[in-house]
Parts: structure tokens; sequence; C-alpha cells
């Protein structure tokens, strides 16, 4: 158990590198490469610390790294960690590696919030119209699929997955019709926000998400120990003394609020949810108390990596990170069904 415990302890480690190594690659690559020291420096010199004093940074690098590439990546780090996180959730809450976040409504909702917005013009008045928009839509969403599923007080699994499937095609048959009544130009806004991408975030779009995403991370973190218990079953749970059902809405409630407030910001990313926590799941065991800190440090590592090699992929052109990760992620989906298909015989 020691030995265990240490490996996982180590793994962690070495993910917290990866994540700081990730963010600075992402700050230094792009159109206008600036060195790993020139980026270091920068940090000192706003810190007011006396190292790297030697280093120059010019004007242009400064812009860029405060004002395009820092809210970029630090959006990326947020997203891919709620992503992970939510992820990891609702597989331990389900009892399914092959559950994501959008399993409930999530993404469907948002895509009816955002494409409502862009029809009703309130995306040009204003940045915030849309990711409000979502973030509610998404809401919606959860709401309508909880409330389908809930008998007496209980939410059976496998009712509330069939609940998730309805309401999400309900959702994309809204969607559907919306679009055939908006414009070209209004079309192609809301397939560029569908297809996912970090590219354009401001300082607005972090203060935006900051509060939601890392308030939803620390509450699941913080009842990893009782998700744990959640895992073994409901007979087992409830003979420690657990009200299953309040915990279980609680967790879904949490988890689909980071998600959908990570959707209302960056667009609908997918896979990020779906193989990080399996991958981690993998490495670190099922203990959600090192599953869930590994699940965060590597969707937001995996979702910064993505968005970094896009813009260096094809350069001068950008590839939105929902292409990369989908490119990504796409193969070890069919992986992990096939596998799961084997247990299965």
């Amino acid at each position: 158990m020691k030995h265990k415990r240490y490996q996982s302890g180590f793994f962690l480690v070495i993910m917290v590198i990866v994540f700081f190594a990730v963010s600075l690659l992402s700050l230094s690559w792009g159109q206008i490469d600036i060195p790993f020291m020139h980026v270091l420096a920068a940090f000192a010199h706003e810190l007011g610390l006396p190292i790297l004093a030697n280093v120059t940074v010019t004007p242009e690098q400064q812009a860029v790294l405060w004002h395009i590439r820092m809210p970029r990546t630090i959006v990326g780090l947020m997203v891919g960690a709620g992503l992970g996180a939510s992820g990891a959730v609702m597989q331990g809450i389900f009892s399914n590696p092959l559950a994501d976040p959008g399993i409930i409504g999530v993404s469907s909702g948002a895509a009816v919030g955002a494409v409502l917005a862009i029809a009703l013009g309130l995306s040009e008045i204003s940045m915030f119209y849309m990711p409000v928009f979502a973030f509610l839509g998404s809401l919606l969403a959860v709401t309508l699929t909880v409330s389908l599923a809930m008998r007496h007080g209980k939410i059976p699994v496998m009712t509330l997955l069939l609940s998730g499937v309805v309401v999400g095609m309900l959702l994309g048959a809204v969607t559907a019709a919306i679009l055939t009544v908006i414009n070209e130009q209004k079309l192609q806004q809301y397939l560029f926000w569908t297809i996912g991408g970090l590219d354009y975030r401001r300082w607005e779009h972090v203060f935006l998400g900051i509060g939601p995403i890392l308030g939803g991370i620390g509450i699941m973190l913080l009842m990893a120990r009782h998700l744990n218990i959640l895992v073994l079953g409901d007979i087992e749970a409830r003979a420690v003394g657990m009200p299953v059902g309040t915990y279980r809405l609680f967790l879904l409630a949490v988890a689909s609020m980071t998600t959908a407030t990570g959707v209302c910001i960056s667009g609908n990313i997918g896979f990020v949810g779906l193989v990080v926590p399996h991958m981690m799941r993998m490495l670190v065991g099922p203990d959600h108390r090192q599953l869930l800190p590994a699940s965060v440090l590597a969707g937001g590592a995996f979702l910064v990596f993505c968005d970094t090699v896009g813009r260096i992929i094809v350069p001068p052109l950008e590839v939105r990170v929902g292409i990369m990760t989908a490119f990504l992620g796409t193969p070890y989906f069919l992986y992990l069904l096939r596998r799961t298909r084997r247990l299965e015989r």
C-alpha cells in the first residue's frame, strides 16, 4: 500500500512538472516565437525579482505574452483541468469509463444557448452574451435531465443516462431548427464556436471562468473520499450511512457547472473529459484522491498542448484546439471501445 502511494505521489510530481513545462511551451511557441529565457525574464521583471536582469524583453514580446498568450494559456489550463476533473467524477458516478461530462446534456444545452444568442444578435453587442447564454443553456439541460430521471427522490443511473440521451436529441433538434432560420454570417459564427478554440481569448474570459471552474475543481477534490464510497455501489454506500442520492446529485451539479463554464468560454471541446480520466486511472489507479488531482493536471496540460501544436503545425494557419483533441482522442476512444467489448465477451 505504501509502495503504491509512493508511486502515485511521484507520478503527481511528474504531472506538475509537465503541467508547467507545457504552459511554458504555450507561452513561448507561436507565429512569433519568444525564447524561454525571455518568457522567464518577463515574469521575473513583472514580479520585481532580481534574476535574469540582463535579459531584455522587447515591447512586442511583452505585448504578445501578456495580452495574447497568457490569457489564452490560462483559459486552456482552466478548461482542460475542469473537463478532466468532471470526466473523472462522471465516470466514477456512472461506473463507466465511456462516460463524459456531455453525457447528461451539458454540451447540447450550451449549443442551444450559444446559437440563441447568435440568432438574437446579442453576440454582436457584447462578447459576454454568448458564454452566458451557453452557461444558462447547459444548466437548463442538466436540470431537465435530472428532473426526468428522478423518481421518489432517487436517481437511477441507467434512467439518468437514457434521460441524457433524450434531452440531447431534443436540444439538438432545437439547435438545428434555429440554424435553419439564421443568415450565413451567423451560421458561420456558430460553427466557429462549436468547433471549440482558445484563440481570441482575453483576460475577460479568464475572469469569467476562474471562479466557477476553480471552485468546482476544489469541491470535487474535497469530495474524492465520498466518490470512492459511491463507486462501491449503492448498497455499500448506504451501509456506511451515506445519503447516496444527495451526494450523487450534488456531484453531478458541481461537475455540470464546471463543464458548462468551460464550454461557455472555449466552445464545445470533446474527448478531454473522456480520454484523460481513463488514462490517469490506468496510471494512478481508481482511488479518486489520486485520480482527481492527476486528471486536473493532465487535462490542463493536454488541452494546452493540443492548442500549442495546432498553432505551429501548419503556419501561418491555426488548427483549432477542438479539432486537435478530436484527432488525438478519437483513436484512443476506439481502442477503449474495442477493449470494453473484448472484456464483455
